[in-house]
């Protein structure tokens, strides 16, 4: 069983900065890749930044690119995701993931587990 805790989150104005952490506790070595989603009301959650363990590879959706970085603890089973120059558009309910396979990482459905969420709110 593995479990994702994630915290950083709050309120900020536009052009602002937050860090949001996230730990991995029980059987975590399972996991290979860590990745953070946003979801807004009425929205599908979707895949913002992504780090492959082994090679510490990252990706970033298009949205975030250049503003976020998505990097690992010195525990294996940290990761962070730096956000900066933060706009509105960025506000939602930020949860951490991993998985165990790889695959498509914007793909929702493969990632095995998820930590509760914590909220960004940015404001203009």
């Amino acid at each position: 069983h593995v479990k994702l805790v994630e915290s950083g989150g709050g309120s900020v104005h536009a052009g602002g900065s937050l860090r949001l952490s996230c730990s991995a506790s029980g059987d975590s070595d399972v996991i290979r890749i860590l990745g953070w989603f946003r979801q807004v009301p009425g929205k599908e959650r979707e895949g913002i930044a992504v780090l492959y363990i082994r090679s510490r590879t990252t990706a970033y959706d298009d949205s975030v690119e250049g503003r976020f970085t998505i990097s690992q603890g010195d525990m294996q089973n940290t990761v962070y995701l730096q956000m900066d120059s933060l706009k509105p558009e960025d506000t939602g309910m930020y949860y951490c993931a991993g998985r165990t396979a790889y695959g498509v990482w914007t793909d929702v459905a493969g990632w095995n587990y998820w930590g509760q969420g914590t909220q960004v709110s940015v404001s203009s």
